[in-house]
């Protein structure tokens, strides 16, 4: 009975091995595909995947890094007529933008494309600057308002839908 039992336990440890070898091949095939996929991302105007794709993206990526942080802009215009009342929305545009920090407002004045008065308007409602186009040829800059809201609008509250609630920073646009 002993050696009836040698052979089929040699079927099984080949069998197992087999099966190892199999398994191990999926796995490499499947992190060389992977490897491939990865590697053949295009990365484009079309298709912003990454942070470093958009800090090169800006017209000034040292100003933009050093003194705040580069930035998806979107533009769109909404169109409102009362009688009817009718809600018209052009299609959005996208472009590369920059968010200047609070504390670097000086480095904007002293290239002259913001007044004191408009620093003065803008620290008056807590917001910050954002710029797109050449800092140093007639960029669009603009008082920008920061939303810290940190919860999901589609999702209505606990205690009911919410219509009519503020946020308590909507008085700082």
């Amino acid at each position: 009975m002993t050696r009836s039992s040698r052979p089929s336990s040699r079927a099984k440890s080949a069998l197992n091995y087999t099966l190892l070898a199999i398994i191990g091949g999926v796995f490499i095939l499947g992190v060389g595909i992977g490897i491939a996929f990865s590697s053949t991302t295009n990365v484009n105007a079309q298709n912003v995947a990454s942070r470093e794709f958009l800090d090169r993206s800006v017209a000034n990526p040292e100003l933009c890094v050093q003194y705040g942080a580069s930035a998806m802009v979107v533009e769109s215009y909404a169109y409102i007529t009362m009688n009817p009342f009718n809600v018209y929305v052009s299609q959005p545009s996208m472009h590369p933008g920059c968010v200047i920090r609070n504390t670097n407002w000086s480095v904007l004045e002293r290239m002259n494309v913001v007044s004191s008065n408009e620093v003065r308007n803008c620290r008056n409602r807590l917001n910050t600057f954002g710029f797109m186009g050449d800092i140093n040829n007639d960029p669009k800059v603009q008082c920008i308002y920061q939303n810290q809201a940190d919860d999901n609008n589609f999702l209505a509250p606990q205690g009911g839908t919410g219509v009519g609630n503020k946020a308590p920073e909507s008085n700082r646009f």
